[in-house]
């Protein structure tokens, strides 16, 4: 995973949040600590009172924590799920503390990927999901994978768990990822589930991941423009009558692997492929 890595995030309100006025409780950051570079989204509890805040602050604390632990050498394997388990401990412990006796209140799942040079570190908690792009087929086809998402909290509940429910660290999912064809990663929260993925069990939508990717590794002359069309693409009403939710992109492409042969796929013909 070395090389150098462009970074893109956007979170947009879903249609029941622009209908009722709310804010948009899903966050997104990332941040670089020497060669290794950390990416991090959060999903607030509808149902909460203050789960922006709590997304927002569950992001800082990420990006700052993993950051931290991944500026140090660690070996591949074993010691990166130690790592992840630990800088994920640090960010309940702050976060129990600053929200105090509310943390309820401010209840949020939390996704956080650690690039490195040589490993790809992945931890969540709660809903959400990462897809990463490495290979290509016989066809010459871009190859999509989907990391594995913590499990479901019954058959029968479409509950989710978040940093301040009890036994949160029992029900994380880590990964220590070794693929030096990994020149794409995709995080997001659940709203762009049915849009991203399809299948049972899940997969990733090659169409909608390969727009979304594609169109960071050749952006356009005009970023503010590229960000503005995404963000319509997000709120558009395909997108909405698949989740009414928030939603949130966090991408990052190798800058230095970049195909230039590949032509950039029009963003909003994507969805439903």
């Amino acid at each position: 995973m070395s090389g150098r890595w462009r970074v893109h995030g956007l979170s947009v309100e879903g249609y029941r949040h622009r209908q009722s006025g709310l804010p948009c409780q899903d966050a997104w950051g990332h941040a670089d600590a020497g060669t290794a570079t950390v990416l991090a989204v959060a999903d607030g509890a509808g149902s909460r009172s203050r789960s922006d805040e709590g997304a927002r602050l569950a992001v800082d604390l990420a990006t700052d924590r993993f950051a931290r632990r991944a500026a140090r050498r660690c070996p591949p394997g074993e010691a990166v799920h130690k790592l992840l388990t630990e800088a994920f401990r640090e960010v309940c412990e702050e976060f129990l503390h600053r929200t105090g006796e509310a943390a309820d209140d401010f209840a949020t799942t939390l996704i956080v990927v650690v690039l490195t040079p040589a490993w790809l570190g992945h931890l969540s908690v709660g809903d959400g999901f990462v897809v990463l792009r490495a290979g290509r087929t016989g066809d010459g086809e871009r190859q999509f994978h989907l990391l594995p998402r913590p499990a479901a909290v019954s058959e029968y509940s479409n509950e989710t768990v978040f940093l301040t429910s009890p036994g949160a660290e029992d029900r994380l999912s880590t990964a220590c990822v070794l693929d030096e064809g990994v020149d794409g990663v995709l995080l997001s929260t659940d709203g762009l589930a049915q849009a991203a993925l399809g299948g049972r069990p899940p997969v990733p939508n090659a169409s909608f991941t390969s727009a979304v990717l594609r169109s960071l590794d050749t952006p356009g002359a005009d970023p503010e423009g590229d960000e503005d069309d995404l963000a319509a693409l997000l709120r558009s009403d395909r997108l909405t009558a698949l989740n009414a939710d928030d939603k949130t992109l966090l991408r990052a492409v190798r800058t230095d692997r970049t195909d230039r042969t590949d032509k950039p796929d029009e963003v909003d013909r994507t969805v439903g492929a």
